[in-house]
């Protein structure tokens, strides 16, 4: 490799380029005090080099040189905007295998059938054009812990692919224990996200990883460009959008991040949506906070005293998103009756 890479390629970006891996995504905040440590081994300054005095241009040369490695092995690094702490954020994608080979090296077939119908939880259950929350909570995963009776999975048991067959002829389910492991290793593992308020979204990572086969599995390609589409992007960036707003016009598609919406409206003569000329409001929510922010869900919580383990599911049905998940009542976790 260092032959097809020339000379310029040493133990420095090797060290990086294993940082990367071991940390799946990093931004330029988190990477100064990885490379200050790289260099200070390495001996390439004089002196001792603090993290601080790393700077944006010496992070963006090792980011090229890691890609231009990976590239070699059918990786590249990509990055995209973290949509609530508005750090470029940057990964290292494997740009040839699919999500479910991806995840396989960690987690067992009943774990990735169960990680799957999460997935359809947030991008189809709970995304709706009535709400887009494309979040989900525990209890709420804690309901796809088994396969369903009627609902159907955007997994087809008749792929003939050896990692689907898998899938199809384990998936015998989870019990509630092994849901809270699988939901806390998703977060550790960076798949996923944890808010505040209890909420779990993909992160990143994922929006990098499995954004061709997000926009596949959940959109449909026949669609008008006017037509509402489960995965949605910035009017913007064009990056997906799983945290921002929306047009006041409940049918129209105009989305943006939070970050997004300011200089977009400065571009702009007046505040009107340039899609349906309604008045944009900024009030009307994509992600947890089309729950969160809701009157209902407020009111309750101050009822509760907090309590924020029931409301979402509340305010859902209120809304008319919930749907009967299909259980048999009969059957209890063997974990949970001992």
């Amino acid at each position: 490799m260092d032959s097809v890479l020339g000379p310029d390629y040493e133990n420095s970006h090797r060290a990086f380029l294993q940082a990367l891996l071991a940390h799946s995504t990093l931004t330029f905040e988190e990477a100064q005090p990885v490379l200050a440590a790289i260099f200070n081994a390495a001996g390439i300054h004089e002196s001792v080099v603090r993290p601080e005095q790393i700077t944006e241009d010496e992070f963006k040369r090792y980011i090229e040189v890691a890609s231009d490695a990976a590239s070699l092995f059918d990786y590249e690094v990509r990055s995209i905007m973290h949509q609530v702490t508005k750090h470029r954020v940057y990964a290292l994608v494997n740009t040839q295998s699919d999500p479910q080979t991806q995840l396989a090296t960690t987690y067992s077939p009943e774990e990735l059938a169960f990680i799957k119908r999460v997935l359809d939880g947030m991008f189809d259950k709970y995304n709706t054009p009535r709400m887009e929350v494309l979040a989900i909570t525990e209890m709420q995963a804690i309901k796809f812990a088994r396969p369903p009776n009627r609902r159907q999975s955007h997994l087809d048991p008749e792929d003939s692919t050896e990692t689907q067959a898998q899938l199809a002829a384990a998936d015998k389910g989870l019990k509630h224990s092994e849901v809270e492991a699988v939901m806390r290793s998703l977060v550790e593992g960076g798949w996923f996200e944890k808010s505040q308020d209890g909420f779990y979204a993909v992160t990143p990572r994922v929006l990098l990883e499995l954004r061709p086969w997000l926009v596949e599995t959940y959109n449909d390609p026949d669609a008008e460009a006017d037509e509402w589409q489960r995965i949605k992007f910035c009017e913007a960036c064009k990056d997906i959008v799983t945290i921002g707003r929306r047009c006041a016009q409940p049918s129209c598609t105009l989305r943006l991040h939070d970050m997004c919406q300011d200089a977009f409206w400065r571009a702009r003569r007046s505040k009107n949506c340039p899609k349906c000329q309604k008045e944009w409001t900024g009030d009307r929510y994509i992600g947890e906070r089309a729950v969160t922010m809701t009157e209902a869900y407020q009111k309750g919580r101050r009822r509760s005293g907090g309590r924020k383990s029931t409301l979402a599911d509340d305010v859902i049905q209120q809304q008319g998103m919930e749907e009967d998940v299909d259980e048999d009542d009969d059957e209890e976790d063997e974990d949970d009756e001992t």
